[in-house]
C-alpha cells in the first residue's frame, strides 16, 4: 500500500487555489479557478490535493451533515522547511497571516509556526531543533527507541 495523496475537502475552492499556489508558493500540477479539483507539487513527489467539499460529501452520502462546525482541529498538515524565519516572511510578504509566532517546542523536538488556509485547515511549519535544545523528557523517549 502506498499513500498516493493528501486531499483537502474544501468550501472555499478558489481562495484555497490561490493561497497554496500564490501564498504558500506550491506549484500547481492541474485543477483551474472555478474548478472541482486541483492539485500541488509539495516536495519529494508528494500531492496535496483540493477537493470541493459539497463533491465528496455527495460520494459518500453525507451531504445532509452540517458543512462546517467549530470543534479542535482534527489533523495538521505539517510541512518541514530548512529556515523557518525566511519561510514566515516569504508566506507573510505574500500575504499569508500566522496565528502563532515562532517557538521552540523543546517537548517536541522542533521550532513550530501554524497558520490556517482560507477554509481553516492548520498548517504548521517546522525545523528540527539541536538535541541539546530537547527537553530531558523527549531525549529519554528517543533513547528509549534506538
Amino acid at each position: 500500500m502506498k499513500l498516493d495523496n493528501i486531499r483537502l475537502l474544501v468550501t472555499e475552492f478558489d481562495a484555497c487555489l490561490s493561497f497554496y499556489q500564490e501564498t504558500l508558493g506550491f506549484k500547481r500540477t492541474w485543477g483551474e479557478p472555478g474548478g472541482d479539483y486541483a492539485s500541488f507539487d509539495v516536495g519529494d513527489g508528494m500531492v496535496l490535493a483540493l477537493f470541493r467539499k459539497e463533491l465528496m460529501a455527495e460520494a459518500v452520502g453525507t451531504k445532509n451533515l452540517p458543512v462546517n462546525m467549530q470543534v479542535q482541529d482534527n489533523f495538521a498538515l505539517i510541512f518541514e522547511v530548512t529556515d523557518l524565519e525566511k519561510t514566515v516572511q516569504d508566506i507573510e510578504r505574500r500575504g499569508g497571516k500566522f496565528v502563532t509566532s515562532i517557538e521552540d517546542k523543546t517537548h517536541w523536538g522542533i521550532r513550530a509556526v501554524h497558520l490556517r488556509d482560507p477554509d481553516g485547515h492548520l498548517i504548521e511549519f517546522i525545523t528540527t531543533l539541536p538535541q541539546h535544545k530537547w527537553d530531558k523528557s523527549l531525549l529519554a523517549r528517543d533513547q528509549a527507541y534506538k
